[in-house]
């Protein structure tokens, strides 16, 4: 069973920076890796994707030994064998609002006799039945990182109860739901969404756990970096596509060149 690079560079003492999967094509998982990056995020909790899609994905960032983190919808714990199955190595649980909630991921995504996550080792994950079984659900246990997302003002009052839940690694702070549920939609600098981070962070540090969040330039960055963060989400394919072509435009309209205009440039920032 191959060994988490996210806990690799934990051990290091290294942050790590993780961007997102827009684009459903092995291609672009597989290029991202071979770029260095240590993690992807594929989301299945938004994006109309399937376990067959996953499967090719994380083949393709298995290339780069690349890490994959995988992003169920709310409640679907049943869902989480097959992601973890498929050889992701990092579930990222949305809308957590209860230590309840947190202690039913890891019943879902870890063996016995920390969960209670059925048994099939003929995956990519063990893989294919080449690693033996107690050694299997031990390193699947060791290496399988587990995030519980903290998206609402109310889970940030839960937030230190979630943390305690033994097998919790990371409280990651979503600011795009939170700044939804706090009134202040799309604005992730304003003190209600910096105070509801900055109380994510503490309990997360308090409990002993890790503490990630998702950024859309550099200072908001250093700011999570100030408060303890050791995973950030920026950007994603297509977002740095659609941010190429637009240099591209920039670059070649000065020499007479005229493109199409049925939509606008997007805002330098427009990495959510």
């Amino acid at each position: 069973m191959r060994i988490s690079r996210t806990k690799q560079r934990w051990a290091e003492g290294k942050p790590v920076l993780a961007t997102v999967a827009h684009f459903h094509d092995p291609q672009s998982a597989e290029l991202i890796g071979l770029l260095g990056i240590d993690c992807l995020w594929i989301d299945l909790e938004h994006q109309p994707l399937g376990i067959n899609q996953l499967e090719n994905m994380v083949r393709a960032a298995r290339v780069s030994n690349m890490d994959v983190m995988a992003r169920p919808g709310n409640g679907e714990f049943s869902r989480m064998a097959r992601l973890l199955e498929a050889g992701a190595s990092v579930i990222m649980y949305p809308r957590c609002e209860s230590a309840d909630e947190a202690r039913a991921l890891v019943r879902a995504a870890k063996f016995p006799p920390l969960g209670q996550r059925g048994l099939f080792t003929a995956s990519p994950d063990n893989p294919y039945c080449m690693t033996p079984l107690k050694d299997y659900l031990r390193l699947a246990n060791d290496e399988t990182v587990l995030l519980a997302q903290v998206e609402s003002p109310h889970a940030v009052t839960q937030a230190r109860a979630m943390a305690d839940v033994e097998g919790i690694d990371m409280l990651f702070f979503g600011p795009g739901d939170f700044s939804l549920m706090a009134n202040v939609p799309g604005e992730f600098d304003s003190e209600v969404v910096r105070q509801g981070m900055a109380e994510t962070a503490r309990q997360a540090l308090a409990a002993g756990k890790r503490f990630g969040t998702l950024i859309t330039n550099l200072d908001q960055a250093q700011r999570a970096l100030d408060l303890g963060a050791t995973m950030l989400t920026y950007g994603g394919d297509m977002h740095f596509v659609r941010q190429a072509v637009v240099e591209m435009k920039h670059a070649f309209g000065p020499l007479g060149f005229v493109f199409g205009t049925t939509t606008r440039d997007p805002p330098q920032d427009a990495a959510v």
